[in-house]
Formats: structure tokens, C-alpha cells, sequence
């Protein structure tokens, strides 16, 4: 009796601070929700206060902040960018764990720790010498900017899926090539498919990140092909004219997207990542 009075103590206090947790994270959010309704002079002079009377707006904001940033556009150049970038850095980057997992050379293994040293350099340390070979290579557009991706996602990407491949018998792909698949009919064929908890995994996390980026696309392709996050910085006009009441609108609107697919999926970013960390 003593110790299920203890446990109920203990998990309701877990519930408390998760809770207090919950709010810290939550409320900015509510607040720039809160303010997205409000004009911009109510925004500066009352954030907190609810909208009500003359400070509420309606859908004025997002109408004027879809007008203002070219919302639309920038967001058709958001979901290229992170769905192809997405796309290729799942697919690549579980080839080559696949690889360098399976492979018993010394030069795998040490390519395993440059793609486990990379997930610790911060890109403020390469970001000017990338814009300059950027340019060099072409790479400063749209598809470029994917290649780009593929190299600052492969690190993280790589080191998770090496996790998950090792919990994958090495007799299904003996028995694949005994049935007369080729090593990549059998990894597409059969070990893909396994591999699939920590693809979605691996794919939400980088989708979570490219989706909310700013200072790459900002970097490499400007203002000719804007993102959402270069688009919303673009309201901000000259010293004094930036009207939040537009700026909390967008923010709203970018925000929605990943929300939505974080909820959606996020049961399966718990499963691959305790099945990845876990193995080998």
C-alpha cells in the first residue's frame, strides 16, 4: 500500500513538471497564434492581451501576409526543396550504411567515424567556403541546394541507419543472392523494406530541419527562389515599418505544415530511433 501511495506521488509529480514543461514550449507558440489576430499597434503595445474590438483583425493579417511575402511561392519552393532533399538523403544515405556496415574493410570503418566526426561540426565553420564553391559548382539553385543538403544530412542520416542495419541478419541477404539477386536487387528488394522505421525516422527528422531552415537557403539561393523562412525575414522593411501583425501570421502559416506531419508521424520517430540505438 505504502509503495503504490509512493508511486502514484511520484508519477504525479512526473505529470507536473511535464505539464510545466509542456506550457514553456507551447506558449510562445499561443502567443504569436494570439497576436497573428491582433493589428500591429495592439501587437507592440498589448502582446498579451486577447484580441477582442478594434485590435482584432480577423484573417487580415494572413490574407495581407500571404500578399506581402509571396507566401505561396515561397512555399512551393519549401516542399520541392524538402521533399527532394528528403528523398535523396534517405535513399543515399541507407546505401551507404548499408555498405559500410556490411563491408569488413578498414577504410569503411573509418569512413563510418568521418561521417559520425562531421554530425559534430557546426556549419558556421564552413558556411562562407560552401557559398563560394557553391558558386563555383553552380550549385546556388534549387537543385543544387539539394546536393547541398545530401552532404550536411548524410552525417546524422548515415550514423542511424549504420544502427538499424546491424540489427538485420546477414543470412536474409545470403539467402537473397542465393536466389540470384544482385547486391543492390537485394538491397532495394529485401533490406530496404526492413529498413523502413528508421527511413521514416531518418526522413522526418531532415524534414524537420530543412523545412525550418533559413541560413543555407539564404546563403546559396537568395532572394531569386525564397523559402518560407527567407520569405518571412523579407516583412521586416526598414527600421520602424515591420508589422508584426503580418509577421505572426506567416509564422503561423510556416509553422502548421511541419506540426501537422511532427503529430502525424511522430510514434515512428520513437521506434526507429530506440530500434537504431540500440543494436550492434
Amino acid at each position: 500500500m505504502k509503495h503504490s501511495t509512493s508511486a502514484l506521488a511520484a508519477n504525479a509529480i512526473a505529470v507536473a513538471v511535464l505539464g510545466a514543461a509542456s506550457l514553456f514550449f507551447v506558449g510562445p507558440i499561443f502567443l504569436v497564434l494570439l497576436n497573428s489576430f491582433k493589428s500591429k499597434l495592439f501587437v507592440i503595445n498589448s502582446p498579451f492581451a486577447l484580441p477582442a474590438g478594434e485590435s482584432f483583425t480577423g484573417l487580415d493579417n494572413y490574407i495581407n501576409g500571404i500578399i506581402a511575402t509571396g507566401f505561396l511561392s515561397a512555399f512551393g519552393w519549401s516542399f520541392f526543396i524538402t521533399v527532394f532533399s528528403v528523398a535523396i538523403i534517405v535513399l543515399f544515405s541507407s546505401m551507404t550504411a548499408w555498405y559500410i556496415t556490411r563491408s569488413p574493410h578498414p577504410f569503411c570503418k573509418g569512413l563510418y567515424f568521418a561521417f559520425v566526426f562531421a554530425m559534430i561540426v557546426p556549419f558556421q565553420m564552413v558556411m562562407f567556403p560552401l557559398t563560394k564553391i557553391a558558386n563555383l559548382l553552380h550549385l546556388d539553385n534549387p537543385l543544387g541546394i539539394l546536393v547541398i543538403y545530401l552532404g550536411f544530412g548524410a552525417s546524422q542520416s548515415v550514423f542511424l541507419f549504420s544502427g538499424f542495419v546491424k540489427s538485420v541478419p546477414i543470412a536474409v541477404e545470403e539467402a537473397a543472392v542465393i536466389d540470384g539477386c544482385t547486391p543492390i536487387r537485394a538491397f532495394f528488394s529485401v533490406i530496404l523494406p526492413m529498413l523502413v522505421p528508421i527511413a521514416i525516422t531518418v526522413a522526418i527528422l531532415n524534414a524537420m530541419w530543412i523545412w525550418n531552415d533559413y541560413l543555407l537557403p539564404n546563403l546559396v539561393i537568395g532572394s531569386e527562389y525564397r523559402t518560407i523562412p527567407v520569405a518571412v525575414q523579407y516583412l521586416r522593411g526598414g527600421y520602424g515599418s515591420i508589422d508584426m501583425g503580418y509577421m505572426m501570421a506567416v509564422i503561423i502559416m510556416a509553422v502548421i505544415p511541419i506540426i501537422v506531419f511532427y503529430f502525424v508521424c511522430q510514434k515512428h520517430i520513437i521506434r526507429g530511433v530506440t530500434a537504431g540505438s540500440v543494436k550492434g
